[in-house]
């Protein structure tokens, strides 16, 4: 008995996330939303950021059934000075930040030849230019207060081999997953590590508008799990990077989850 309690201390040391505050960028989300229960269970105070307040109130409601503390901060953040009040408000109420997980997103099915420069834009505003902007405003806050700091990007298992139908996406995840090794590099020796989750397939508004049978069928004949991933299955991850003692060494790292489906060929 004794060694389990003790084994159960050094894994609560590891993963323990007491005392630290995370933001969650895109938290009204399906994936991100478990992510924020999941961070919540293993101590942290979460702060959900996005546009619904009747998404986010589920959210808060299953965070706080557990215990956890929460609460919602409504921003565009495709606006980098909504994003740097979410930082003052988040301050303010919270007194610091730890971690920041970028996982807002939008999708396109519009074929290559069809889409205009305009929704082009978009998506690489919102996918891309966002993701950089939160990095931006939190990383100046952790440099100029001489904190350290976890950022996790939300990529897409299409950012490292392009899918069809979703060329614009997979072109923005892609160069997320490039720009947060950027950023690792850049800010490595200074207490900030960047890391990109990778997810597979998930029940995600993301993938609605482009999944029919087929496509369903495609996708599990190409995963050697032969399912989709379940959102529960990204919080063990997300707190490996998120920590500050079972990831230090974690950074400019692309963690893939995904049921094999990239180690998957003919």
């Amino acid at each position: 008995m004794k060694k389990n309690l003790k084994t159960m201390s050094y894994l609560n040391q590891l993963f323990n996330l007491e005392g630290q505050v995370a933001v969650i960028i895109g938290g009204t989300g399906e994936l991100c939303g478990h992510m924020a229960i999941g961070l919540a269970q293993a101590g942290a105070e979460v702060v959900l950021v996005g546009r619904s307040q009747a998404k986010a109130d589920e959210k808060l409601t299953a965070i706080q059934k557990n215990g956890g503390k929460s609460y919602f901060i409504p921003a565009d953040v495709s606006d980098k000075n909504a994003l740097e009040k979410v930082l003052d408000a988040v301050i303010a109420q919270s007194g610091k930040v730890d971690i920041l997980i970028n996982g807002a997103g939008v999708n396109s099915p519009t074929p290559v030849l069809d889409i205009t420069v305009d929704e082009f834009k978009h998506i690489m505003d919102v996918n891309v230019a966002a993701t950089l902007q939160a990095c931006q405003v939190f990383a100046k806050y952790w440099l100029s207060n001489d904190k350290q700091g976890s950022i996790i990007n939300l990529g897409s298992i299409s950012g490292i081999n392009p899918l069809s139908r979703v060329f614009s996406y997979s072109a923005s995840k892609a160069a997320v997953h490039n720009l947060s090794k950027n950023l690792a590099r850049e800010w490595a020796n200074k207490g900030i590590r960047v890391n990109t989750l990778i997810p597979g397939f998930f029940p995600a508004e993301q993938n609605k508008a482009v999944l029919d049978e087929s496509r369903v069928e495609s996708i599990l004949q190409h995963t050697p799990m032969q399912r989709f991933g379940n959102p529960e299955e990204l919080v063990g991850p997300v707190i490996l990077l998120a920590s500050n003692k079972a990831g230090s060494f974690i950074t400019g790292h692309e963690m893939v989850v995904d049921g094999g489906f990239n180690s998957m060929s003919i």
